[in-house]
């Protein structure tokens, strides 16, 4: 009789241990900072982060090109130019102002943008700044009282994994950080794992991956804080989520050991 009890508190221990294994906080908690968070005396932190946006454009991006010039018909003439020569399919996953690519200016496998007057103008592996500069200064030979404003007009970013609404977002400002970009994919799951976030780059040469921890606030002052155009972020399940819980489940446990323990009754009256 002993044997039996022992054998049921034994299973009724793993069954318990079984329907626990729900995720910790400590698991679901953003930048956490034991210092600033346990010593009352740290209410504030600073975490410098010097931003530097030097991306270099690259076929398949989109360019938002204007000119404002005192000859107000050559300005209108040009920035009419290009106004409804693309088209796009829009979904729940856009944001901002879709004029800006419909009125942009896509860079061609070639590297190149068909510029008005201008003509076909190299663009590949330069900065917006630079390629502002270069539309200024040839436009000057056709027009001197001319300002050229140019901006990247499309960030595309994918967003996978763990995440409330994983897809590709495309987004209407010059950069977005890390955080804003999980945000937009409905903040990341119960059972992400955000200490290991891959963020893969696009770069000249191939693609670039980089692994981030979004629990430790000093993600704040990381160089990866801030993403690219055309990023892929990737947020990893944990591994506790094929059997876990995001809340401990009290009446499937209950349920749970009230059965085991009949059926255990059941053999132990048998056995007699």
């Amino acid at each position: 009789m002993r044997k039996i009890l022992f054998l049921t508190c034994t299973l009724s221990i793993l069954a318990v241990s079984v329907f626990t294994s729900c995720v910790s906080q400590k698991k679901v908690l953003y930048l956490q900072n034991e210092q600033m968070l346990n010593d009352s005396v740290f209410m504030s932190r600073e975490y410098p982060n010097e931003r530097t946006f030097e991306y270099k454009v690259q076929p398949g991006d989109n360019l938002y090109i204007r000119m404002a010039s005192l000859d107000e018909k050559f300005a209108a003439y040009f920035n009419s130019m290009n106004q409804g020569s693309f088209s796009t399919s829009t979904g729940s996953n856009t944001s901002g102002n879709a004029g800006i690519y419909l009125n942009g200016y896509t860079v061609g496998s070639d590297g190149n943008i068909d510029l008005p007057f201008i003509g076909e103008i190299s663009v590949k592996d330069l900065t917006v700044e630079d390629i502002q500069s270069k539309i200024q200064e040839e436009m000057s030979y056709y027009l001197k009282e001319t300002v050229v404003y140019v901006k990247l007009g499309l960030f595309n970013l994918t967003i996978l994994g763990e995440v409330n609404r994983p897809g590709q977002y495309q987004i209407y400002q010059p950069d977005i950080n890390i955080f804003q970009a999980i945000a937009l994919a409905g903040n990341a799951t119960d059972f992400a794992n955000k200490s290991k976030v891959k963020i893969v780059h696009q770069t000249t040469k191939g693609s670039q991956i980089v692994r981030v921890d979004l629990n430790d606030a000093n993600i704040l002052s990381s160089p990866e804080y801030y993403l690219k155009p055309n990023d892929i972020i990737y947020v990893e399940p944990l591994k506790l989520k094929k059997y876990g819980f995001t809340s401990v489940p009290y009446g499937t446990i209950i349920s749970a050991v009230s059965l085991l323990i009949t059926c255990l009754t059941f053999v132990s009256v048998y056995l007699k």
